[in-house]
Formats: structure tokens, sequence, C-alpha cells
């Protein structure tokens, strides 16, 4: 007898048979919302005996999932205050594009998306990606990276003609915090100097941590006060000495770019940060199934919302 697929061992095929239609794909999102019992997301009570189920009628437009709370005499879906609140895109269609983002290595356009969910605009996929991004991006860390973290810095945006490839001014500092062989922070700078640099390590990196970095001279003052902190010489070509290496930052830029070039084409400042918390993400899950990846960030869709005036 063959046994139930696991969400964590879920293939997008598997995904599009489990959830064919928005019923399962709803009941799905209120086990992963509410664990532990139905919460109103109005006034917080969480009094089962205080709901009662509205059933649905598509005539007057009662959507289904609907429940009422006699607390704050309000109604709800598990999908008030989430970035689903308001959406007409079938919530079916957006199971399969939060798995299509979490799972895309380099990451997926939106016209991808658009042509692939049968959307009715570019505009719709776009924002819908974006919303996933949203919640994707934490705005704050539970605990500190440790251990040996790289810090690397790289510079996003295309090319200005006469002025060479090193000039920057038309393009957007990013500075990595790679925990070796566990999670990624990155961050949109205006300028990279050593109080920026400072200020981030401080509130990201553990004291007792190894920090190790190139030569670049801003690293020395940002570093200070840390366990070590330990360099490898470009310049002249060096790019290990031991385990003394940014080789795992060198490789989340090598990943990032390639995204930016090869799928998005053009990433503007302003929407940056939402597009590294994606593969920031993606990175610091690597080592799970694609299934698990995209359900364990499910749960980040709550208390997350994102107008398209506010992108």
């Amino acid at each position: 007898m063959k046994t139930k697929t696991e969400p964590h061992e879920m293939t997008l095929i598997q995904i599009m048979e489990r959830f064919p239609d928005d019923d399962k794909a709803r009941k799905h999102l209120e086990e992963i919302r509410w664990k532990s019992g139905i919460v109103c997301p109005h006034c917080s009570c969480n009094d089962q005996a205080k709901f009662s189920d509205i059933a649905a009628n598509p005539e007057k437009k009662v959507r289904a999932g609907l429940r009422y709370c006699s607390a704050c005499g309000k109604q709800f879906t598990c999908t008030v205050g989430t970035i689903f609140e308001d959406s007409h895109i079938p919530l079916r269609k957006w199971v399969i594009a939060w798995y299509l983002l979490c799972t895309s290595k380099k990451g997926i356009s939106a016209l991808q998306v658009q042509r692939m969910l049968d959307l009715g605009s570019y505009r719709t996929a776009w924002m819908m990606m974006h919303k996933i991004r949203f919640a994707l991006k934490d705005p704050v860390f539970a605990d500190k990276l440790s251990g040996i973290v790289e810090v690397d810095e790289t510079y996003i945006g295309g090319k200005k003609r006469g002025m060479g490839r090193c000039y920057k001014g038309n393009k957007a500092a990013v500075v990595s915090l790679v925990e070796r062989d566990g999670r990624v922070r990155s961050h949109v700078v205006k300028t990279v100097t050593g109080k920026n640099l400072k200020a981030i390590l401080k509130e990201h990196v553990s004291k007792d941590t190894r920090i190790m970095t190139d030569t670049y001279q801003v690293y020395l003052k940002a570093t200070k006060g840390f366990k070590s902190h330990e360099t490898v010489n470009h310049h002249i070509r060096e790019y290990a000495r031991g385990d003394v290496t940014t080789n795992s930052a060198e490789g989340y830029f090598s990943l990032l770019k390639r995204g930016v070039v090869g799928t998005f084409h053009h990433v503007s400042k302003k929407h940056l940060p939402l597009y590294l918390a994606e593969f920031d993400h993606r990175y610091s899950n690597r080592k799970v199934t694609d299934g698990q990846r995209t359900f364990d960030s499910l749960s980040k869709m709550e208390g997350k919302r994102l107008k398209y005036r506010d992108s």
C-alpha cells in the first residue's frame, strides 16, 4: 500500500497532485498557521468555542474557509494578516509559486511564473513573487552567526560606457556574512566602510567567532573585538591557507550574480534587499529537500503584508 507523501518529501508534480484545488491548499495553510488551534487574527482569541464556521456561498460571495469570532464580532479566514490577504490569485497557485521560488537555485523570473501559472499579467506575477520574498525576509534574527564566518563584499549593477569595469557609481554594494557550512546574511550598504561593517558584525556575529576576509583595509578595524581575524591575499593569488578562506562567500556571490544577470537581468537598488532575502533563504537551507525548504518557509506568511503601492 502506497503511503502518503509528506510535505518535506514532495516534488513539484506531487504538490500539484496533492493540491488540485483551493480547498486543499487552504486546509494545508490552516494546518501550518494554526498548529495549536485556531487564533482570531483580529483579537488574538484562541477559545475554540468562540468560533463558528460560515458555509461557503459563491452566489453571495461568501468565500470558503470563512469563520466568525464571537469575541470580537469579526469574520476571518487563514489568509487574514498574511501575504495572501486580499489576493485574488488561487491559493493553489500561491503554493506552487512558493515552491518554484524556493527551489530555483538561481531564481525564477516573474515572466516565467506568469507563463507557468497562467497569470493575467506580468505585474501580477512580479508582485506575487515579491510578496514571497517579503515573507522570507527576517526583520529580526533570534541568534547570531558563530564558529567561522566569512565576510566579503560585492557590487551589483550594470556597466557604464566609458567608465571601465571597476566603476562603482551605478552599482549597489552588498556585504554578506557566510557562516561556514551554515547560514548567510546579506546587506545592502550605501558604501563599504569600517563603520558600516562594524555595525553589521556587531549585530549579527557572536564575539567568539573566527572572522575570515580578504586583505581589504576596511576589515581591520571592523573585526576588532572578535576571537580572531584571519585573511587571504587575493592579490598574490592566495585563495586558501589551511581552513582560512573566503571561498564560501565567493561561491554565494557567484550564485547571486548568475541569478541577477541570467535570470532577472536587472535588479534595482530599491528592490535588491528582497532579492537578497530570497537568495539567503535558499543558501541557508540548501542542505534540506526542496519540499522541506518550501513548507518550512510557509510558516513565515503570518504578519507579513506588502501592498503594491508600498513595494
